[in-house]
């Protein structure tokens, strides 16, 4: 069907007749996640081992790609850097599924690393824009608890990695899978009616 000549309130209906036609697929969606996320809070250890072997698929499976696209477009400019991309990619990738444990150090530290480089720039930037940034209190926080994370992995470094990962991720699915929940839920209530909108 086409949208030429469609007007806002057209608009408005669709989505709201695609959210209510799907929000159970959403809801189970978010059971799913709400459920994997629990698991790996709950083992983390075995969820950080799946994080790294699933990192090293990634990095493998990229650095093919590029590398096919590399004889694909030999005579394209910068074609050298993007062949050493790829193999570093995948020899990442063969040394993250070769040797998994580690590789759970290496991705701790490199964690730690991020969580160190954020938080320093979120204080900067806090700091330096707090007269224009109404929020910068939030963001000073927020690079402290980064600082915080990244000291936490460090002392504790290697112990850490054997929880890390793990645990963060399963902390990001539980929560995004109960907001995923929580959308499908409220999606389900939503109007089927024309929108209101102003007349000329």
């Amino acid at each position: 069907m086409s949208t030429v000549g469609s007007t806002p309130a057209d608009v408005q209906r669709t989505m709201r007749q695609a959210i209510r036609a799907h929000w159970l697929l959403f809801l189970i969606q978010g059971l799913v996640m709400v459920v994997l996320g629990l698991a790996a809070i709950a083992e983390p250890m075995l969820a950080t081992l799946a994080v790294t072997i699933f990192a090293g698929w990634l990095f493998l499976i990229a650095g093919i790609v590029g590398l096919a696209g590399v004889f694909t477009a030999w005579k394209t400019p910068g074609i050298v850097w993007t062949l050493i991309r790829a193999l570093v990619a995948i020899l990442a990738g063969v040394l993250l599924l070769a040797r998994p444990l580690a590789g759970i150090l290496t991705l701790t530290i490199i964690l730690a690393a991020f969580f160190a480089a954020q938080g320093v720039t979120q204080i900067i930037v806090a700091i330096k824009h707090r007269a224009m940034l109404p929020s910068w209190g939030w963001v000073l926080v927020s690079g402290i608890i980064d600082l915080v994370l990244a000291a936490i992995i460090i002392s504790g470094w290697p112990e850490t990695a054997e929880w890390v990962l793990g645990l963060l991720v399963g902390v990001n699915l539980f929560m995004s899978g109960l907001a995923l929940a929580m959308t499908a839920v409220a999606c389900r209530s939503v109007g089927e009616g024309p929108a209101t909108t102003a007349r000329a």
